[in-house]
């Protein structure tokens, strides 16, 4: 047979150098990885059978062996799925096109055990083998193709490998490990068992190994384990979904969650249903307990692994979870979708809406269930998802209200972001009509805002809105049971009830008596302010940025503008502290120009902006400071 001998591409090279040398801590995982490779091998022939069933070749028995020889030193993973031509064994086992390898590398942090969990993530499992193995050999035969078209790929995992064509009667892979002598142990049937119960014993398919009895030895040598010729089921071979809640131990869901997430910490959260009705499917969801580095990517997929009638059928259906639910882990196996579902398929289809609608009310239900019982889980979870969460008051109409009820904030009351809406209206002073709130870049911006000062004055509680997310989201929701929600920022300020006579009556005699400088101060700032106004919003600050209700705040703009996004301009009104002593300086005259302008930056600096011109700023701040010196 002729053989060729290739080199690895330049990635995989690095990549086998990081396997073999760093992600030794936790070497059992390359069994679950080869297993859930020739599992997923398995779920691909049975998928491309649907429209091709002779792909069978009269074996519709799918299942995995495990196997090993002592006198050899191998254990071999035999599958009877897809299998590889020989350009699939090149291009699979020698390059890594897809799998984020760059990615892999870079997230390597030097904690082993993090590290090998990235392994499944970015798909490079078959490259664990290289922790317990100094050579692997792959023998395999795509489905459909002739027994002579077999294909043999060797690697010592140094820089090169071989492939040659093989005669090879099976159909699917066999994976060879030439075990190191370190790692001997995994010639030990009790010991595999081990590994595959903790790991794998959620594959649907059929886990096999060779039974084994105890031989007496002869001559008094000792006595050994010796193979009977007959498999058996080392797995439960029924997928965990399928199983009753009652045999299936938390242990055994968090396991699972584990292998569908490649994350190492159990969830926050899980649950398991059936669903019968009109539409009868099957849920298994998780939410994590921490969210993953691109959980604010939203152009990359995300979603729960769907089956039909148990086939799988992809992994990131995104049309069975709303966007602002991406972190959800888990499975929904539907009995009522065609096994031939296509992605445009699953936007259309009245069925997918339902399971869609009933995923997201499950999944609203245990954070529901978590704020209710768990204090200290509910905080984990609003710490790592609280901001996404928020997207669905602009994705969610349906649900508008029982997220309204989940979101925590900050308040000029308290710093951690423990303050809901109910908790907020239960606070509120006796004649106060809305609730107020005020968003920021960061968490100290907002507290140190000029707008909050007559609320401090006052004792009124304002929530602190710091997440990106805020400003959108709050658009969508204009009243929380009934009282409105009102920005501090947005409007001219006006407390109702809370102020008395007196401060309102100041607040119209500031604006009639200083109008002519308003009037003069809003010819100056034209180019920046849409209007000039007194305010009775300030107390120690001079003056403050607002704009009008319903308008673009600018911290929105500046967000959109970062976006790299087309923002309309956006004025916003200058309010002035007509009893501050910068003010009443302007108002005497001297450098009016110079100080109306600082007089704007200062706001703009104060509620997180940069001024258009820093320069123009700076010199007009060391003029003053000159004269004053």
């Amino acid at each position: 047979m002729q053989k060729q001998t290739l080199s690895f591409q330049a990635e995989v090279a690095q990549l086998l150098k990081l396997v073999t040398h760093s992600l030794y801590s936790n070497p059992e995982i390359f069994l679950r990885e080869l297993i859930s490779n020739a599992s997923d091998a398995c779920d691909k022939l049975r998928f491309e059978a649907l429209n091709e069933a002779a792909l069978y070749e009269a074996d519709t028995e799918l299942k995995v062996r495990v196997s090993f020889d002592k006198h050899a030193k191998t254990l071999t993973i035999t599958d009877n799925g897809i299998g590889l031509s020989q350009q699939e064994a090149i291009d699979n086992l020698g390059t890594i096109a897809k799998s984020g390898t760059r990615d892999f590398m870079a997230k390597l942090s030097g904690d082993q055990k993090n590290d090998a969990q990235l392994i499944g993530q970015f798909g490079v499992g078959f490259y664990s083998g290289f922790i317990v193995a100094d050579k692997i050999t792959v023998e395999s035969r795509r489905a459909g193709l002739p027994a002579s078209q077999g294909v043999r790929w060797s690697s010592d995992g140094t820089g090169e490998f071989e492939v040659s064509e093989i005669e090879r009667a099976e159909r699917g892979t066999s994976i060879t490990l030439h075990l190191k002598d370190d790692a001997l142990d995994y010639l030990n049937a009790w010991k595999l068992k081990g590994v595959i119960n903790k790991y794998s014993d959620h594959i649907s398919l059929p886990i096999l190994m060779e039974k084994e009895e105890w031989q007496e030895g002869e001559n008094d040598q000792p006595g050994e384990m010796a193979k009977t010729g007959e498999w058996e089921t080392v797995n439960q071979a029924a997928a965990l979904w399928t199983r009753a809640k009652k045999d299936i131990t938390q242990e055994q869901y968090d396991e699972f969650y584990k292998q569908i997430s490649y994350d190492q910490n159990p969830p926050l959260a899980t649950t398991h249903n059936r669903v019968e009705g009109s539409t009868e499917y099957t849920q298994l969801l998780f939410i994590p307990a921490k969210a993953p580095m691109d959980m604010f990517n939203r152009d990359k997929a995300a979603g729960v692994k769907l089956y039909v009638k148990r086939v799988f059928i992809m992994d990131e259906a995104q049309a069975l979870m709303p966007s602002y639910l991406r972190f959800v882990k888990g499975v929904v196996d539907s009995s009522d979708l065609p096994l031939n579902v296509s992605r445009e398929l699953l936007q259309e289809s009245r069925a997918v809406k339902a399971i869609r609608e009933g995923c997201t009310k499950r999944v609203l239900s245990m954070i529901e269930d978590l704020a209710a019982n768990d204090a200290e889980k509910f905080a984990t979870f609003q710490a790592e998802f609280g901001a996404v969460l928020k997207e669905g008051l602009g994705e969610d109409s349906a649900n508008r209200d029982r997220l309204a009820k989940l979101l925590r904030f900050a308040s000029s009351t308290t710093d951690t972001a423990t303050v809901s809406f109910a908790d907020y209206k239960a606070r509120m002073k006796e004649g106060q009509d809305a609730i107020y709130y005020i968003t920021a870049d960061t968490l100290a911006a907002a507290k140190s805002s000029p707008q909050l000062e007559i609320f401090r004055k006052k004792g009124i509680e304002v929530l602190l809105m710091a997440d990106r997310v805020d400003e959108w989201a709050l658009n969508y929701l204009h009243e929380f049971d009934g009282t409105p929600l009102q920005s501090v920022a947005k409007g001219a300020v006006d407390l109702g009830k809370l102020q008395d006579d007196d401060e309102k009556k100041a607040a119209e005699e500031a604006q009639t008596h200083f109008k002519p400088m308003l009037d003069k101060l809003k010819e100056v700032l034209k180019d920046k302010a849409s209007d000039v106004r007194a305010t009775a919003r300030l107390v120690d600050s001079p003056a403050c940025l607002v704009v009008q209700d319903g308008d673009m705040s600018t911290q929105l703009a500046r967000m959109l503008k970062q976006a790299g996004q087309v923002v309309p301009e956006v004025k916003p009104i200058l309010e002035v502290n007509a009893q501050h002593a910068l003010v009443k300086k302007l108002e005497a005259g001297d450098n009016f120009d110079d100080l109306a302008h600082i007089l704007f930056d200062q706001a703009l600096l104060a509620e997180g902006g940069l001024p258009e011109d820093p320069a123009a700023y700076v010199r007009r701040v060391n003029a003053l400071l000159e004269k004053s010196v």
